[in-house]
């Protein structure tokens, strides 16, 4: 009998041992069912956009109103202001798990879906949210079959008139399923800090809790370098549930944009005596860093006081429409740093998981951002119809979900909020702000203010961390005096408009310039009648000691928002980018790489030189480069030697200021110009000298032929065979001797075979309605971008590109490994 007993006590303690023995499993759920009825079924990958596939037509989201953000006071026709592609309505999405037999907890983590979604699972509704930015999770424990096949359904519904730009539309991001034991450990708890820093030690900080049983467990924690190895470690008493334990790292490599080193943090739950497997893991990837921000020093990253070079983003890929794609993110983040661009503002919403971590492995700043609006809409039926009852709760999942990133080192709490005039509009601001610090209490909090004269009356501008300036640069001198804070942030500047490869005479500043083709010009002197030039953040930047950085609207241009076309059709997409919508860089691509990449130099001449009809018409030149003088030749001729002269402002009223923001002695500091050329055939030519008046280097555009080849460059040549992997090919018009012939609008076909598939294809031109996701598409300005996946087994991809009116075609050939 005792005997019996022993073994009946061992079954069942092996039996225990066992619901708790298997750590964790996550599992992407990838493939799923979509409908946009719950009646007709198609097979879909998450992410997914609903949307993107169109057709573009402006009867989607047919707006009449007056953007007061841009000064409007009549409401009039909008007809691509949320892109033109059919997102508005419901959708829906199912898929089958299983889970395993001793799984005592299971969770769904959703990182954005578009938009207000409820989870049901075998038929019962098991959770919602409402904004479709935020990441959410959604305990399924009491719904699940143990022993069986469970049904997962999510019902969206996206409304009309809920956005100011492309939404997206649809399972947009990942969706995971996490199974663990009963005893596990919150991953939304878990947060490395850096407590002090010095080139001896850090000091870290970490936080978690584990939730169910722990008597006779124990959470042991290791932090290990990207070398593997053990850096520090410790075990926390048997039985404790939540701590918060000092560690210490000898000789830390701190985070930063020049040297983004990573550490890893490891959280196991064990039985005391620490001889079994883990029960729960918990691994974060997190960075050793510290921020400060202060009248002495504004913003600081590891003791050093450094100014952002940033740029807004829009969360939208282009072709790819809003479902996240990593190799997308990490060309778009490789593009900027290249730049010389150290920041981005994820502008104006909360950002992918998948996002952050790339910009924490590249090396990218994040301001990382939240609300459009509280509680007065900008769109009717936008995010004030959640403020009041989500508001909280969405900033607690932003903070929760993204803090053990260091590339984040700013909370966004809003962006040109209407009430900011108000008492109301400040209280809100002050408890958002301290909601934030109690969550996280290591970085400040920031917000874009817009109505600078109202914030500072209000008060509103003065309770934040970081007051943010949207524009209104004029406005910096006469407003610093009244901020506490002694410095202020260009949380929002620029705005210039510009299309690839089109350039428009005469040349002038404006703020109000369109054309009858929809297009504005490539020699970036245009801009909006609430923004400026380039060149006037630029000088508040270098001159204005209080100026903490910038965030220039925007780094690519987006779906939706074409202004200054928001009238017009078809435009679908804006004309801010530095990049255009395929992601080729404008000519205003280079003017920021002259100023902002000190590690390379830049020497770049606009534009084109390919103008039949122009034969002895007046065509200027500019260059943008960092060199300090230069000198044109036009077939061989002198066209002078120009310096970067000496422009400076000193503060003044706002009318004087906002005057001399806007005229061509501004320019000369930051370009040169060469305004009076008259346009003959052949070459135009470059040379530029260094401090000394020694020629360093050289560029050179030609007159292009007739269109004689296509030439194919693809951003990589090899690719990973994990079916998510992308490659960016660039195809261009070429004359015989390899020159870009940029009026070539030829309409291409696209073939891909082997181990890949076509993906889209974009060719940046905002008027065009072309779909992105059909294997054709015109060429604009002379170029595209042709986008191909990789496929799950490895091997050669072959890639053909036709243009049938000329009878070209060329061939490249890709590897999937």
């Amino acid at each position: 009998m005792n005997i019996q007993k022993s073994i009946l006590f061992l079954v069942f303690a092996c039996c225990a041992m066992s619901l708790q023995a298997k750590t964790r499993i996550e599992r992407d759920l990838r493939h799923w069912s979509f409908s946009r009825d719950s009646v007709r079924w198609q097979t879909v990958e998450v992410p997914h956009d609903w949307a993107i596939d169109g057709p573009f037509d402006k009867r989607w989201d047919l707006q009449r109103v007056a953007i007061e953000q841009n000064g409007e006071r009549q409401a009039t026709e909008k007809s691509g202001r949320s892109g033109a592609l059919p997102w508005i309505g419901r959708g829906y999405y199912r898929t089958t798990v299983s889970v395993p037999a001793d799984c005592r907890h299971a969770e769904l983590l959703f990182d954005g879906a578009m938009s207000e979604p409820v989870v049901y699972v075998n038929g019962r509704k098991a959770g919602r949210w409402a904004y479709g930015y935020n990441a959410f999770r959604v305990d399924i424990t009491p719904f699940l079959n143990r022993n069986g096949r469970n049904m997962i359904v999510v019902s969206l519904n996206n409304r009309e008139e809920s956005s100011r730009w492309y939404p997206g539309a649809g399972l947009y991001r990942p969706v995971k399923l996490i199974t663990t034991a009963a005893t596990r450990l919150d991953d939304w708890s878990v947060f490395v800090r850096t407590v002090s820093l010095t080139p001896a030690e850090a000091q870290l900080r970490i936080d978690w809790k584990a939730v169910g049983p722990m008597k006779g467990k124990r959470v042991e924690g290791r932090v290990i370098d990207d070398e593997g190895h053990v850096v520090a470690a410790f075990r926390a008493p048997t039985g404790q549930t939540a701590e918060s334990r000092l560690l210490t790292v000898a000789r830390p490599r701190p985070w930063s944009p020049e040297s983004p080193a990573l550490y890893r943090l490891s959280l196991d739950i064990r039985q005391a005596d620490g001889r079994r497997q883990a029960i729960d893991r918990h691994t974060t990837r997190f960075g050793i860093r510290t921020v400060t921000v202060g009248r002495e020093g504004g913003f600081m990253l590891n003791g050093r006081s450094r100014k952002f070079k940033g740029v807004c983003l829009h969360h939208d890929l282009g072709p790819l429409g809003t479902a996240v794609n990593k190799a997308a993110l990490i060309r778009q983040i490789e593009t900027m740093k290249e730049m010389g661009c150290d920041a981005i503002r994820t502008s104006h919403n909360m950002p992918s998981t998948m996002q952050m971590e790339v910009c924490d492995s590249l090396g990218m700043m994040v301001m990382a951002e939240s609300f459009d609006m509280w509680f007065y809409p900008k769109c009717k039926n936008g995010y004030v119809r959640f403020f009041g009852e989500w508001a909280d709760r969405d900033i607690t999942n932003l903070v929760l979900n993204h803090r053990n990133h260091p590339s984040i080192v700013m909370w966004s709490i809003g962006n040109e909020i209407p009430e900011q005039w108000s008492e109301e509009g400040r209280e809100t601001a002050r408890r958002l702000q301290d909601l934030c610090h109690r969550l996280d209490p290591t970085r400040p909090v920031t917000q874009g203010i817009d109505r600078i004269d109202e914030a500072l009356r209000s008060g509103f501008a003065q309770v934040m961390d970081v007051p943010g300036y949207n524009y209104r640069d004029y406005k910096y001198s006469s407003g610093i005096g009244r901020l506490p804070q002694g410095f202020l942030l260009g949380s929002e500047t620029a705005s210039t408009v510009s299309s690839r490869g089109v350039y428009k005479f005469p040349v002038t500043i404006s703020d109000h310039a369109v054309y009858p083709d929809g297009q504005c010009s490539g020699y970036d002197t245009e801009f909006c009648s609430w923004s400026n030039l380039p060149d006037a953040d630029f000088l508040m930047q270098d001159d204005r000691p209080y100026t903490i950085g910038q965030f220039v609207w925007t780094g690519y241009d987006y779906l939706g928002e074409p202004t200054p076309y928001d009238e017009y059709w078809p435009s679908r997409s804006s004309y801010f980018g530095i990049c255009d919508l395929a992601g080729l860089p404008k000519d205003r691509y280079w003017l920021y790489r002259s100023v902002w990449n000190k590690r390379k130099h830049t020497l770049h001449l606009l534009p084109h030189w390919t103008w039949p009809g122009r034969e002895g018409q007046t065509t200027p030149v500019f260059v943008y480069t960092d060199y300090p003088e230069a000198e044109l030749f036009i077939n061989g001729k002198s066209q002078g030697r120009l310096r970067h002269t000496i422009y400076s402002l000193p503060p003044a009223d706002e009318a004087t200021e906002k005057r001399q923001m806007e005229t061509m002695d501004l320019l000369r500091r930051y370009r040169l110009m060469w305004t009076d050329v008259t346009y003959e055939p052949g070459e135009v030519k470059v040379v530029a000298y260094d401090a000394t008046g020694k020629a360093v280097d050289s560029t050179l555009v030609r007159t292009a032929g007739s269109p004689a080849r296509l030439r194919l460059e693809p951003d990589r040549p090899v690719i990973h065979a994990d079916g998510d992997d992308l490659c960016f090919i660039t195809v261009s018009m070429t004359d015989e001797a390899g020159n870009l012939v940029p009026t070539a609008d030829d309409q291409l076909i696209f073939d891909v075979e082997g181990a890949g598939a076509f993906k889209a294809v974009c060719n940046g031109d905002a008027t065009s309605l072309e779909s992105f996701t059909r294997p054709q598409m015109k060429l604009f300005a002379g170029q595209l971008v042709l986008v191909v996946k990789s496929g799950t087994a490895a091997g050669d991809i072959r890639v053909t590109v036709r243009a049938p009116r000329r009878n070209l075609s060329a061939t490249l050939r890709l590897k999937a490994k």
